[in-house]
């Protein structure tokens, strides 16, 4: 791709303020909630992770595209975002498994983006206002006619994008890429059969699924709509609640059938919007974080008195006072105390807030796959 002659580009926020910059990606008009991403690697994942299904990702290290794009990386068939935003944009990728530019490949999946701005003052303008709606467009290049079309969107509160990025059929996993993740083997099964896990797809990540059956685990994935009683008929060890986009107490399909599931007392396991979802059917509420934990490097501390650094991607939390009392708080983020991770005290469920899995970000959560896996064989034993 050649910047030479770049096409203008203009981002506008919901309170009017505007940024003038350069078009990559595909030309158009890009509409969704603008958001920021602390993280200096994995863009790629951060761009296809269905999570940020509806939003615009501002990207606060300063060049992307700079190792290009290749189909290992992919979380998801394609980038799910809305829009992307940057610094700088790399033109000529250099990296051995690189096969096309980040430019071209947004282009390729009609995916605006928009760089040449200064990201340190927009990352500070959401830091201090809040996340909010904006639009990205090379057509529209007047600040009040495209700030009428963002007043026009909806808000994050209250949006189910589940509906979006959830499979429209059931598939047992088995990984397209055939990809090597080497940093841990998992542990074999017990018995020599594989452990069924039957994953509730919100907007699950491939890394997920490759760490579940790294461990020994066999894994169906199955709509987010599907009734509890079709989950049940795959004899499940263990039920999975994966990550997912949108405001998790308006996935109201997704709350009953957990809430409906409990009662079969089956090991279970959620991961971010899947936290949510456990912490809704155990009776606790949600609430919409201010700008949201999204990059590498955020910590949480729990009950042993150690801290994880822990990737996270999440604009909702669960209200620790909605907690009901047979339900405890087993991690916090420490950067402000919002609640990362909880257990039933008598029941095999648990969840947290971030993603074990990484990819990208760091392993330090690794072992809460083997906390699941250990939970199914227990509760295969006597049962």
């Amino acid at each position: 791709m050649s910047i030479s002659s770049p096409q203008p580009a203009l981002l506008v926020l919901a309170d009017g303020t505007s940024y003038k910059g350069w078009s990559f990606g595909a030309p158009g008009t890009a509409i969704g909630e603008v958001v920021f991403n602390t993280g200096i690697t994995g863009y790629q994942e951060v761009l296809t992770d269905p999570s940020y299904c509806g939003q615009i990702v501002t990207f606060t290290y300063p060049e992307l595209g700079n190792t290009g794009v290749n189909l290992d990386d992919e979380e998801s068939n394609g980038p799910q975002v809305r829009g992307a935003i940057a610094r700088n944009i790399a033109s000529r990728p250099s990296n051995w498994r690189s096969s096309q530019s980040l430019p071209d490949y947004l282009k390729q999946h009609n995916i605006p983006g928009i760089y040449g701005i200064d990201t340190r003052a927009l990352t500070r303008k959401i830091r201090s206002a809040g996340a909010m709606n904006g639009a990205i467009s090379t057509e529209i290049l007047d600040p009040v006619e495209l700030l009428e079309k963002v007043q026009e969107a909806p808000s994050m509160a209250g949006l189910n994008l589940v509906r979006e990025v959830t499979t429209a059929k059931v598939y047992e996993w088995s990984d397209p890429t055939e990809s090597s993740w080497e940093f841990s083997p998992g542990i074999p099964s017990e018995s020599g059969e594989p452990l069924t896990v039957v994953a509730i797809d919100f907007g699950i990540k491939r890394n997920i699924l490759r760490r579940l059956a790294s461990y020994g685990c066999r894994v169906v994935v199955v709509p987010a709509n599907t009734p509890p009683e079709e989950i049940l008929k795959h004899k499940p060890d263990g039920i999975f609640l994966s990550n997912g986009p949108g405001d998790p107490a308006a996935v109201t399909e997704g709350i009953e059938t957990t809430r409906a599931l409990l009662e079969s007392q089956k090991p279970m396991f959620g991961i971010c919007m899947g936290h949510q979802i456990l912490g809704l059917s155990l009776g606790a509420d949600t609430f919409k974080l201010k700008f949201g934990h999204r990059g590498l490097n955020q910590p949480a501390g729990f009950e042993k008195q150690r801290v994880e650094i822990t990737s996270q991607n999440h604009g909702f939390a669960i209200d620790a006072d909605s907690l009901n009392p047979e339900v405890e708080i087993t991690h916090l983020n420490l950067n402000d105390r919002t609640v990362a991770g909880l257990r039933h005290k008598s029941l095999p469920f648990f969840s947290v807030q971030y993603h074990p899995e990484a990819s990208p970000g760091p392993h330090d959560a690794d072992y809460l796959f083997e906390q699941f896996v250990e939970q199914m064989r227990s509760h295969k034993r006597s049962a």
